[in-house]
């Protein structure tokens, strides 16, 4: 919700809500797409990833730039549960492009978010030198 609260805060980003994952992804590629700016959206744990994942495949078809924050369980709930929404979301994520994990300090998202908004601007030639082994 940290991220959300910023957001609120932050001039120049335009937060759109959306009622579900197929809806947000599509909206984020339709703009990357048309602006040729960065899109983001905020994805609730790996099912929401996999909701809109086939909208993803067609934005990264496209070199669109999108960028995909989500959530996940809580550290302590992840590692020693098998909670029903607990996923492998770096797999899943890293179909559709690069993966960086932020981990569970909210300090370092914002660095994370702005590497990944500079990988969206570069050449996909570039990305991977780039980036190296981190995904968006």
């Amino acid at each position: 919700m940290f991220i959300v609260a910023g957001l609120d805060a932050c001039t120049g980003v335009r937060s759109v809500l959306c009622l579900h994952e197929t809806v947000c992804t599509g909206a984020a590629d339709g703009f990357g797409r048309m602006n040729r700016r960065p899109a983001c959206t905020l994805l609730h744990l790996g099912p929401g990833l996999a909701n809109g994942i086939a909208n993803l495949h067609n934005a990264r078809r496209a070199r669109s730039p999108v960028i995909n924050l989500v959530g996940d369980m809580a550290t302590w709930h992840n590692a020693s549960h098998d909670a029903p929404l607990c996923m492998n979301i770096a797999a899943i994520a890293a179909t559709v492009g690069c993966v960086i994990t932020c981990g569970p300090e909210p300090e370092q998202v914002g660095r994370h978010v702005a590497r990944a908004i500079a990988a969206t601007t570069v050449p996909a030639s570039a990305l991977a030198s780039r980036v190296g082994a981190y995904a968006m």
